[in-house]
């Protein structure tokens, strides 16, 4: 992996070197395919979502005022994709149709299979509203400060304090099976 900093590669990028964006592809891709798909809950949607990213950020690339924070910069670009994608995706399946019988064997079941239990975690994450998704996963699974949070978002750090509680009450009761509404 080349480890020049970001700002070395985006240079060449502007200069013209348009082959020198898939090193900053490579660098990212990983970390934010993984958030993509826990805010999305598939690799599809978030393929997309991520594709979207990084094109708008290629084509955006001028405009990001310090080169240094490049993947900062470009996790406020993947969270905003994100949350249009969810948005599009939770007009679309306003159709929602519960399985009773699946959602009875998560209630009742508790597999020790890891497989299972990912899929039971990403199932509750799934029914999270896209806001306390977000700030979940940017605080749990991406490990980001607060602060970090903020500034990938453009929501106060109290507002986020507050999504990311009610997201962690929320799964509690998803995923201990009780039902409160």
């Amino acid at each position: 992996m080349d480890s020049r900093p970001d700002s070395v590669i985006i240079a060449e990028v502007l200069a013209g070197n348009v082959e020198a964006y898939a090193l900053l592809f490579r660098r990212y891709r990983d970390d934010y395919t993984r958030f993509a798909v826990r805010m999305l809950g598939s690799y599809a949607d978030a393929d997309d979502a991520l594709q979207s990213a990084f094109l708008r950020a290629y084509r955006a690339l001028a405009q990001c005022h310090d080169p240094d924070k490049f993947g900062a910069w470009l996790r406020q670009i993947v969270v905003n994709e994100c949350r249009t994608a969810a948005v599009r995706r939770g007009r679309r399946d306003r159709r929602f149709a519960v399985d009773e019988g699946a959602l009875e064997r998560v209630l009742t079941d508790h597999p020790a299979d890891g497989a299972a239990m990912r899929e039971e975690i990403q199932h509750a994450l799934d029914q999270l509203e896209v806001e306390h998704r977000e700030a979940f996963l940017l605080k749990h699974v991406e490990g980001l400060s607060y602060e970090e949070m903020s500034a990938a978002t453009g929501v106060g750090v109290s507002a986020l304090k507050m999504r990311v509680k009610r997201a962690c009450d929320r799964l509690r009761e998803l995923l201990d099976g009780v039902h409160h509404d």
